[in-house]
């Protein structure tokens, strides 16, 4: 049987690392990497392939740039749900700017069927405190800060992580959706971080009351943005979590202890979910693979 490189590469990893919870390294990519375009081939057992972006709404160059690199991707691994993950509008959340911020930059991505769920960032709530966005239809929120759907196997919850939330009733309404969840993969996400090497940093108040959450009812993924970066840690207490906020702009980003890739380049985020294991690629405005792990998926005793 003939395997190719990436097959090879997980094959290897899983052989070395055993079938533990999550493995930060299992398949990474450097910036020699091929264009991701050279490995386009059926994919067995996939179950949903999508992609997340955020801090976006620029409507600037480097925006459409990200947005290329999306419909590139899509033409050759086709997907249709988009995690838009916050500061969907800049500068001030401004519904009026959604066609130069949204329609426009993904209107191919659009035209093909592909959904944005999206979630509120610190820019969006400087108008209305965000309602415009939340009623507005292609952001799929249904006029809710907070909300929560599923793809298949895959419940996916999106948070308002902004300091205005309804903190009482929201995380006690997570807690309720997370208990009664009987999907094996949890996909939680929000606007802000809660570990992070870059500008802003980890939030240790998010520490406290997330993570917790996390570990009991298995959250696999925690996905952000507000960091004009990426950053993707490795396992802490069974959750991996990605920042991927350099969806139009970049800011510097250092590394911690817990970071197992950082980078202040432009790009996304790409994911293929299959029963056992997600894996993740990050995508840069040139169509390199520069970064790539393995999450394994965590059995609960």
């Amino acid at each position: 049987m003939k395997i190719n490189r990436r097959q090879f590469l997980f094959l290897s990893s899983l052989s070395a690392f055993g079938s533990g919870l999550v493995v930060g390294k299992l398949a990474f990519f450097n910036s020699r990497s091929p264009d991701f375009a050279t490995a386009a081939t059926p994919k067995k057992d996939l179950i949903l392939r999508f992609v997340s972006v955020a801090d976006t709404g620029t409507g600037a160059k480097g925006q459409y740039a990200v947005a290329r690199a999306m419909t590139l991707y899509h033409q050759r691994n086709p997907y249709d749900l988009v995690v838009l993950a916050g500061d969907n509008i800049y500068n001030n959340g401004e519904i009026s700017k959604i066609k130069a911020v949204f329609e426009r930059p993904y209107q191919d991505l659009l035209k093909r069927g592909v959904k944005f769920q999206a979630c509120l960032g610190n820019h969006d709530i400087r108008t209305e405190n965000g309602e415009p966005q939340i009623r507005y239809a292609g952001f799929n929120m249904n006029g809710q800060r907070y909300y929560t759907f599923s793809r298949d196997s895959i419940q996916f919850f999106a948070l308002d992580t902004n300091s205005n939330a309804d903190w009482t009733n929201q995380l006690s309404w997570l807690e309720k959706e997370l208990s009664s969840s009987k999907a094996p993969w949890k996909v939680v996400f929000g606007h802000h971080p809660i570990y992070s090497s870059g500008v802003y940093g980890s939030n240790p108040d998010f520490i406290k009351t997330f993570t917790p959450l996390f570990q009991k009812y298995g959250v696999q993924l925690y996905i952000n943005g507000h960091e004009h970066s990426y950053e993707r840690t490795s396992v802490i207490d069974g959750t991996t979590y990605l920042i991927c906020g350099a969806g139009a702009g970049n800011r510097p980003v250092g590394r911690s202890q817990w970071t197992e890739y950082s980078t202040s380049d432009l790009s996304f985020a790409a994911y293929e979910v299959y029963p056992d294991r997600i894996e993740l690629s990050a995508i840069a405005t040139n169509h390199k693979v520069f970064d790539g792990g393995v999450i394994s998926l965590k059995t609960r005793l």
